[in-house]
């Protein structure tokens, strides 16, 4: 982890390493093909072991209140940041468009403001991004996920209205 100063800010550069993730999403229950774009990592998520679709839940649905109030982790759905995290998330579409129900891409980001906060509001450090990514992972396919607004990201679980 290094620090790096721009004109007004200072940022968190963190060596993430791509076994390390690629391990993570693995253990998780994930196939994953990652790619290193310089200053994030770009991961295909695909839960090939799974039969219903990744519990990414609409959050303004009352119908889906009783998965909303569970989540740990929710999704911005205009931007795809994943709150409290340095995550964006988005649908992985099919040869129509449509999202695959099974699959979701993540980037990860290498730079973080060093002000940045994981959850607890624990400073940022790889250790603790390795250990977010599996919990985030673990909770697209056990605990749920909470989708905050829709327009950039798209649920794929729960009551979803076209």
């Amino acid at each position: 982890m290094q620090l790096s100063r721009s004109t007004q800010t200072n940022y968190v550069m963190l060596d993430l390493d791509e076994s390390m993730v690629r391990q993570a999403a693995e253990q998780a229950g994930f196939q994953c093909d990652l790619q290193d774009l310089g200053r994030s990592f770009c991961l295909e998520l695909t839960a090939t072991e799974r039969d219903g679709p990744l519990l990414l839940f609409d959050a303004a649905d009352p119908g889906n209140t009783g998965w909303f109030s569970r989540c740990q982790y929710y999704v911005d759905g205009l931007t795809g940041g994943v709150l409290q995290t340095p995550f964006h998330l988005s649908n992985r579409p099919d040869h129509h468009g449509k999202p695959l129900p099974q699959s979701v891409v993540l980037q990860i980001a290498k730079e973080v403001p060093q002000h940045f906060r994981l959850p607890g509001r624990q400073p940022v450090n790889e250790r603790l991004v390795y250990t977010v990514l599996y919990n985030f992972l673990g909770a697209l396919l056990n605990g749920g996920v909470g989708l905050c607004g829709r327009a950039v990201v798209r649920p794929l679980a729960g009551i979803i209205k076209k």
